[in-house]
């Protein structure tokens, strides 16, 4: 059984579009458990509930943005150690240098090829195949 199969992803992201983008990305890598949510409060309340392995979210959204977020995920004791990747229209270093300080695991700048997120994951999870 592939390792992507195994693996519970959170997708989250404000724009519909990219979010069916990312899912469909998702399953073509073999991931089966894919959710989304348009944002970040909502993101968090449904991973504290029922925990994922990965999630992968959109730096820039309304009422939390991807660092408000990925603070609150780290700052959680039960779900701070999940994997998170975050999602960039900009290759601003500042932005970069402040989710790697809060322990963001990897990024990728938007537009983006599947197969640049796939590599993406695969650094810290190991081949998904």
């Amino acid at each position: 059984m592939p390792a992507a199969a195994a693996i519970k992803v959170m997708v989250v992201d404000d724009q519909t579009s990219m979010r069916a983008m990312i899912r469909r990305a998702l399953q073509d890598f073999g991931f089966k458990d894919v959710r989304d949510k348009p944002g970040a409060v909502e993101a968090l309340s449904a991973i504290r509930q029922d925990r994922v392995h990965l999630v992968i979210s959109d730096f820039n959204m309304p009422d939390m943005d991807g660092l408000q977020f990925l603070e609150a995920v780290r700052g959680d004791p039960v779900i701070g150690k999940t994997v998170f990747i975050m999602l960039t229209g900009s290759s601003d270093k500042e932005i970069v240098q402040k989710a790697a300080a809060l322990g963001v695991n990897n990024y990728v700048v938007k537009p983006f090829a599947p197969a640049a997120l796939k590599e993406k994951i695969e650094r810290v999870f190991g081949e998904l195949t």
